[in-house]
């Protein structure tokens, strides 16, 4: 797959120093600056498992104001596309597995974040809506967990696998045990974020449906939260104790996604291994310790 920026194309990349989205005046400014024909929408409060249980309605509210600015300016300033980023939690927490792209707004997210998941299901809605009353192609991709170099490796509020790696890279320069949350039985679909970025180009190209497409792996290669701990250890070379603290939670047990849809429009795209991958962004961090958000 073509990857990397086609001639004619001019990339942006903003961060939060250059706009605060959750002000529309700033939105709007960032917006009239730069005059984009498409976007990727990646901005959010986001954070791990814990974080979300602490703080539901910052989530909730912090992630909607972004998203209804984005949403609106683009349509001010008549951007032809926007791609957002949605979530595998998402989904409802009781429900058949595998799930799709239809069954997003099917019942309740799990308990534990439905802050942070109801405002990403507004995106959908907003989308919708956009395409109803706007006729504009707004779109949502759904990766699973995603992993990779540049990650937020905080271990109180990154996530599950970004959170391991730090705490393995810890554990073994300081010969400590590594102390993992939870039983270890949880069941993932972990995505290398440069296989995702390779996606999210493809979207924002050839992808023309309103409707959300899931960015993932196969159901095949579902992992347990143990399976990824022993990939860790295995990338940092790591000899000590592994101990599994089972008074914290699991989380949601499993959110098996079907990447179907994908895979009829890319029947022969190749996923990074997923051993590789890990050993990759343990060597990452592992050179840019001093400078990695943790």
């Amino acid at each position: 797959m073509e990857s990397g920026a086609r001639e004619g194309e001019e990339w942006i990349f903003l961060s939060s120093k250059e706009a605060n989205l959750l002000s529309a005046e700033e939105t709007r400014a960032a917006f009239e600056k730069h005059r984009p024909t498409h976007v990727i929408h990646l901005a959010a409060m986001v954070g791990g498992l814990f974080r979300n249980m602490r703080q539901n309605l910052d989530f909730w509210r912090n992630n909607v104001h972004i998203n209804d600015n984005v949403l609106q300016a683009a349509h001010e300033f008549g951007v032809v596309k926007v791609v957002s980023c949605l979530s595998t939690c998402i989904f409802p927490d009781k429900t058949t597995y595998p799930i799709d792209e239809t069954m997003i707004h099917n019942g309740p997210p799990h308990e534990s974040n439905f802050g942070y998941a109801y405002a990403k299901r507004m995106i959908d809605v907003q989308n919708r809506a956009c395409f109803q009353q706007y006729g504009v192609q707004y779109t949502a991709v759904i990766p699973t967990n995603v992993f990779g170099p540049h990650d937020n490796f905080n271990i109180e509020d990154g996530h599950v696998l970004p959170g391991l790696i730090h705490k393995t890279y810890l554990a073994k320069k300081e010969g400590k045990p590594l102390q993992v949350w939870g039983s270890g039985r949880a069941l993932r679909q972990f995505i290398y974020s440069l296989d995702l970025a390779r996606l999210f180009l493809w979207v924002l190209r050839e992808y023309d449906e309103v409707e959300p497409i899931i960015l993932s792996v196969g159901e095949e290669d579902e992992l347990t939260v143990k399976d990824a701990v022993d990939a860790v250890v295995e990338g940092f070379g790591f000899k000590g104790e592994v101990i599994y603290d089972t008074s914290k939670s699991d989380g949601q047990i499993k959110k098996t996604a079907n990447n179907a849809k994908l895979r009829k429009y890319l029947p022969d795209f190749k996923f990074t291994p997923f051993k590789q991958a890990v050993k990759e962004t343990c060597d990452w961090f592992a050179a840019n310790y001093d400078t990695a958000r943790k």
